[in-house]
């Protein structure tokens, strides 16, 4: 089967979803291949209970559609999936699911890209031609979780973040979780709630703030340098919180908003991980050195069973994968070259969406650039 568009469209995760919408408020016919069975599954069918978006709404908004004066300023995920639902059908948004691309490729003689995608359910490979290819698989593609030691003897049960869901099994449990980004501080403290004996790894210095202070930042930095932010923000959460050394918790050289803004990190949003880090109900442990069934020995000497690991240890792009001509457009960890805004374009009509390291604020702005010069080129023609 050949099945010929304007733009071909690979992922429907919100980048994707996003896309797809501001080119049909443009009028620019576009097809949407997705491998899942439904849109936005990360959101939907791998997110974990307690998750709130962790910026305010204002910046998490999708393009040509603020969320309703009644939803709370910090949504919860099941409102945001509500929101997704609404955007698609607002926007007629009308991805194809199962499909599995194998390849993408672009064509020098009919100057189109052509993508080969198998269908799930026929399992047959299909064909979809497109003048433009925009990949909206985005940085959280694939969980990662990295080589340890021995890891391959542990007789507990060992999951990635991304199939969390709550603590409810693992009461009673040890449990460690690797990883001080967001995801992991918040499955930590859901965890102590859930009646977990809980610990934490934490490898690298993090900035800790509250959901407050964040929106605070977010707030200076349209009138402030970021330098000027950062010193703000580090001196109310100082504080709020005090000094976290003595807790294993490390401060970054550099502020929150610059390393943002350099590495695409974000800062910690406390949700109670904090306090109970402090009580000791949660214990912050080293970098693990190996594993030996369910003992794990770590890197200052302490050693523990535990019942369960838990890595919140992040995602990994998954395009260089697919893409077979990417026009130097992408890295080796197919990730964009160029930091933003120079991000989102490449060759030949070769576009992507969600890389910029900048979360929904960052698709939604990616989205409309890429809507905006279609549509700019089409015209022209």
């Amino acid at each position: 089967m050949r099945q010929e568009t304007v733009v071909v469209i690979v992922g429907a995760g919100p980048a994707g979803l996003a896309t797809s919408a501001c080119l049909n408020v443009l009028s620019i016919p576009n097809i949407v291949l997705e491998r899942e069975d439904c849109y936005a599954s990360l959101w939907q069918k791998k997110a974990y209970d307690r998750l709130k978006l962790h910026l305010a709404k204002n910046f998490c908004e999708l393009p040509h559609m603020p969320y309703p004066v009644t939803t709370p300023t910090f949504v919860p995920k099941n409102m945001f999936v509500k929101y997704l639902h609404d955007y698609v059908d607002k926007f007629n948004v009308d991805p194809l699911y199962q499909r599995s691309v194998e390849s993408a490729l672009y064509d020098k003689t009919e100057r189109k890209w052509v993508v080969k995608a198998k269908n799930g359910v026929s399992g047959l490979v299909e064909e979809y031609v497109g003048e433009f290819l925009v990949a909206a698989t985005g940085e959280n593609s694939q969980g990662y979780i990295p080589r340890v030691y021995g890891l391959d003897s542990f007789n507990g049960s060992v999951i990635h973040s991304i199939q969390y869901e709550n603590g409810k099994k693992f009461n009673g449990k040890n449990v460690l979780v690797v990883g001080s980004g967001n995801s992991g501080m918040e499955i930590a403290y859901d965890l102590y709630n859930w009646g977990a004996q809980t610990s934490i790894v934490i490898r690298s210095p993090v900035h800790v703030f509250t959901k407050e202070i964040v929106q605070l930042g977010m707030y200076l930095l349209q009138y402030l340098p970021c330098s000027i932010v950062d010193r703000i923000v580090i001196m109310c959460g100082k504080l709020l919180y005090g000094d976290l050394s003595e807790h294993g918790i490390q401060r970054p050289v550099k502020g929150p908003f610059l390393i943002k803004r350099e590495l695409g990190r974000s800062p910690v949003i406390d949700v109670g991980t904090i306090a109970r880090i402090k009580t000791r109900d949660i214990k912050v442990m080293s970098t693990i050195e190996e594993v030996n069934e369910d003992l794990i020995k770590f890197t200052d000497g302490t050693e523990k069973h535990f019942d369960a690991i838990v890595f919140a240890t992040g995602f990994r792009s998954t395009v260089r994968k697919w893409l077979e001509d990417d026009g130097g457009l992408f890295n080796e960890k197919g990730m964009p070259k160029h930091k933003s805004p120079n991000h989102w374009k490449g060759d030949h009509g070769l576009y992507c969406v969600g890389f910029a390291s900048q979360g929904l604020f960052g698709i939604s702005n990616d989205a409309k650039n890429i809507a905006d010069d279609i549509f700019r080129i089409v015209r022209g023609n």
